[in-house]
């Protein structure tokens, strides 16, 4: 997942190192770290692509959906949709 992560910022406008993002987090209330994801976007079409070139290695196909939902769910960068 991490792997995951590192690539579609790594492909987002601005770019972004998610170690880095991690890394530099601030902390809320609750002790959880705050990622600035939304800072970030990535055409729809390339998103997809890298989640499903990690997905692919899963089996069987509900553990590829679970990834899938897990990242889109997560703290990917916004998706940015052809006009």
């Amino acid at each position: 997942m991490k792997d995951c992560y590192q690539e579609l910022f790594a492909n987002s406008e601005p770019p972004a190192d998610f170690d880095e993002l991690v890394k530099n987090a601030t902390v809320n209330k609750r002790g959880e770290k705050v990622i600035p994801f939304m800072d970030h976007e990535i055409e729809d079409a390339l998103l997809y692509e890298i989640i499903e070139k990690y997905a692919k290695c899963l089996k069987p196909k509900w553990k590829q959906l679970r990834f899938k939902n897990t990242i889109l769910l997560g703290c990917s960068p916004k998706t940015k949709y052809d006009e």
